[in-house]
């Protein structure tokens, strides 16, 4: 019997990876046996966003709350904000959106305090129900950050400060910073100690704790050693007991890996995931949430269509009008995100417009797939363009496509090294087009 030729038969578009109407979905050849029932999202925009540089007042940090709440709905996909509450700016936005939260919106506002009484008893005033608290783990810290210095000293400050919180009746969230530069002995200790002292506080004040890869030097892979080793880090923290939902990974992305470290986290039983919208914090800044949610949706978390990604066009807007603008071909929201300059990709959106789409952009975020006229556009280009812009359906070979075409190519060839857009264009294209 002769096997039929790979090529017989029609187009495999692999639709169960690569929905018409979804973000590419994981097809698992062995679902990891870690993955956490529910995963979510700790986002600290008015927080790490806001110490990165955002330009928050009041009014900014409460518009960033109701986009959020807009982006998430009743997903549960987004379940914290984190605030600063020493400004009066800062804690005005944060008193307004606990009155949200206790209205009904999605997201519960959170706070991140210095390790002292003064601060433990401002946050109770306000009413928060959890805080964030520094426990720098590494040398690098403990060592230095204190005088004499050493873990000894910091590990009392950071029980005493704990103790404090518990005693306040707010559940502490432990940011252990700088794990990936941690001596793992020192992190288990550590996190035995908080969970002892929480021990006799009752279940709904058990701490939560939050794996800090603060300088993104952590490696998404468990056959390298510790502490770089971010799978290896939540792996002995589940080991300890820490289940899913108290366990949180806050990475940064000075080494590009930000996003691989947060699903590497998630795949070893990580269940919730501290970032910023569209990746805004220190240096490099954070983890970009919308991203990480992409890749969650695509695992099968939440029902498609529970959360509105085209909201953050939004968001994105607020930035530009903050001196914030996105790079231009920063993934998803970047103003060059669905921009093709080559003649042959837009000869391929001419043809079959999925042959150059990761997904359906318009229907997903709100973006529409565009072509930028440059010296490599080409006839293709043109009528992408034109089709775009006035409705036509035209052939490459038509006369006022070549027209048009020979216009771009003397611009080019005269020197010009910037793209053509429509504005300039269509007086060009418009007597052809009566």
């Amino acid at each position: 019997m002769t096997e039929e030729h790979p090529s017989a038969g029609g187009p495999d578009y692999y639709l169960a990876s690569f929905p018409r109407d979804g973000f590419p979905r994981y097809v698992w050849t062995n679902r990891p046996a870690s993955l956490p029932e529910e995963v979510w999202i700790s986002e600290t925009t008015h927080r790490d966003g806001q110490q990165g540089g955002l330009p928050l007042t009041t009014e900014l940090s409460c518009r960033i709350y109701d986009i959020l709440c807009g982006f998430t709905g009743g997903s549960g996909a987004i379940r914290q904000a984190e605030f600063f509450p020493y400004r009066p700016s800062d804690r005005a936005a944060l008193e307004w959106a606990i009155e949200r939260h206790r209205d009904g919106a999605p997201i519960e506002p959170t706070t991140w305090i210095r390790a002292c009484r003064d601060d433990v008893a401002l946050i109770r005033r306000i009413g928060i129900r959890e805080t964030g608290m520094l426990c720098s783990a590494s040398d690098y810290h403990t060592f230095h950050k204190f005088k004499p210095g050493g873990r000894r000293q910091a590990a009392e400050l950071y029980l005493n400060a704990v103790e404090m919180t518990l005693e306040a009746g707010i559940r502490p969230r432990v940011h252990l910073e700088d794990a990936t530069r941690a001596p793992i002995d020192f992190v288990r200790w550590l996190v035995e100690a908080v969970l002892d002292r929480a021990d006799h506080y009752g279940a709904d004040l058990r701490p939560r704790f939050r794996v800090c890869d603060t300088l993104g030097v952590g490696l998404p892979y468990d056959d390298v050693d510790l502490p770089r080793s971010v799978p290896l880090l939540i792996r002995a923290m589940r080991e300890m007991g820490i289940a899913p939902p108290e366990l949180e990974f806050h990475p940064h992305n000075d080494t590009w890996l930000v996003v691989a470290n947060c699903l590497a986290a998630i795949r070893e039983g990580c269940g919730v995931i501290s970032g910023t919208s569209l990746g805004k914090g220190e240096r490099t800044g954070n983890a970009p949430v919308e991203a990480v949610l992409l890749h969650l949706v695509g695992m099968g978390y939440w029902s498609e269509g529970a959360l509105d990604f085209r909201v953050l066009n939004d968001l994105a807007e607020l930035y530009a009008r903050m001196g914030e603008t996105l790079p231009p071909k920063y993934p998803l929201f970047g103003r060059d995100a669905y921009v093709t300059r080559a003649g042959i990709h837009a000869d391929g959106i001419n043809k079959f417009w999925w042959m150059y789409a990761p997904f359906n952009a318009p229907l997903l975020v709100g973006r529409d797939l565009e072509v930028s006229l440059t010296k490599d556009s080409g006839a293709a280009g043109v009528l992408f363009v034109i089709k775009q812009h006035l409705g036509i359906e035209l052939l490459k070979d038509d006369p006022r496509v070549e027209k048009v075409r020979e216009w771009l190519d003397d611009q080019f060839e005269n020197g010009r090294v910037t793209s053509v857009d429509w504005g300039e264009l269509e007086p060009i294209v418009r007597p052809y087009f009566h």
